[in-house]
């Protein structure tokens, strides 16, 4: 997941998914696949934040020092 677009459509996806089980539109059948789709969006956009957070982290300090040297 790289682009925005791949986030927005993983995050469109669950929604989807959440908004079945509110509908009670899941059957006994399709709750294993849906709940196993779900957990894998999440621990995919899970792991783009934490990637995107490492970056930052990691960016921060070099945005500091160049704004304090102008």
């Amino acid at each position: 997941m790289s682009t925005i677009g791949e986030w927005k459509e993983a995050a469109s996806e669950l929604d989807t998914i959440v908004s079945s089980f509110d509908e009670g539109e899941v059957s006994v059948d399709d709750l294993f696949v849906k709940l196993e789709r779900a957990t894998a969006i999440i621990e995919a956009l899970e792991a783009r934040l934490d990637a995107t957070r490492a970056r930052v982290e990691e960016l921060a300090p070099r945005l500091t020092k160049a704004v304090e040297s102008e």
